[in-house]
């Protein structure tokens, strides 16, 4: 009995209920597709994964393009990550100086800045930049790839398409995801400093001492423990919504799209779930 003559069945057998019970019922079911697709599309990534950690064993494969890839993701995003992180930097400097009320330290000022750039908006902007940037690309060259049959033909050439097309980018995207935030945490603290020297009555001195004041190595740690989780997922969502690319141009698109969406959620959830286990380990 094929799946259209059950449906249709199915569908004939609910229609002979009373309204109330039927609407139960179709409701029901479509949670019931809900739960089975949602579960359905976990296992497709689960599979992803292990096809993708199985390319790791070929490495005359995906050496010579990894290099590539740290440069069009690490080095090409060099600009970008820089100019975000100085602004962003700026605007927390001079908004935490004339939120001060009477009588507080202007070292707060260095202390706020330090942290919220570090610990947050650092690894977190970086990543969400770069999912947009990078990981837009990475599924539009995959998902063009597959609608042009470029990824059969490799299969026909006896090479792994994960180990020549995932595993690159989910190297390169892991390596310089915290190279990039060190950089951003860098030039976001000090657009602070020179911002608040420049534009408002602090000395150098008040920010240097707030920048040194409960300073842990584990809060750079951290920074970078974020950064390297948001570039794994990167790499993992936006290479695999390429690879399942179907409908030729218009396919390409809305994989793009999903994928970009996907991976922000997923970094803003990494991003909390950081924090709710490590954040005790913060405390000065």
């Amino acid at each position: 009995m094929s799946y259209s003559y059950r449906f249709q069945h199915t569908e004939e057998h609910a229609a002979a209920y009373p309204p109330v019970q039927r609407f139960g019922i179709k409701f029901f079911r479509k949670m019931y597709k809900a739960w089975r697709g949602m579960f359905a599309q976990i296992g497709a990534r689960g599979f992803f994964i292990r096809d993708t950690l199985r390319g790791f064993s070929e490495p005359a494969t995906f050496i010579p393009e990894t290099i590539r890839q740290m440069r069009v993701i690490g080095v090409d995003s060099v600009p970008l990550a820089v100019l975000v992180a100085a602004f962003i930097g700026g605007v927390i400097a001079l908004q935490t100086r004339y939120q001060l009320f009477e009588g507080v330290l202007l070292s707060v000022v260095g202390l706020a800045t330090r942290q919220t750039i570090i610990l947050e908006m650092g690894p977190l902007l970086t990543g969400l930049v770069l999912a947009g940037r990078v990981g837009a690309r990475m599924t539009a060259e995959i998902g063009t790839m597959r609608v042009t049959e470029q990824i059969d033909a490799l299969e026909t050439l006896a090479y792994d398409p994960l180990a020549f097309l995932v595993v690159p980018r989910l190297i390169a995207a892991t390596i310089m995801l915290p190279v990039l935030t060190i950089l951003a945490d860098f030039v976001g603290v000090a657009s602070g400093f020179a911002i608040s020297v420049s534009a408002t009555d602090m000395t150098v001195q008040d920010f240097r001492e707030g920048v040194r004041l409960a300073f842990g190595i584990f809060q750079v740690v951290y920074s970078l423990m974020k950064a390297t989780l948001f570039g794994i997922a990167i790499a993992i969502v936006c290479t695999y919504e390429g690879y399942i690319t179907t409908a030729g141009a218009e396919g390409v698109g809305r994989s793009t799209a999903r994928a970009v969406v996907i991976t922000s959620v997923t970094i803003l959830v990494l991003d909390a779930l950081t924090a709710i286990l490590f954040a005790p380990f913060l405390q000065a």
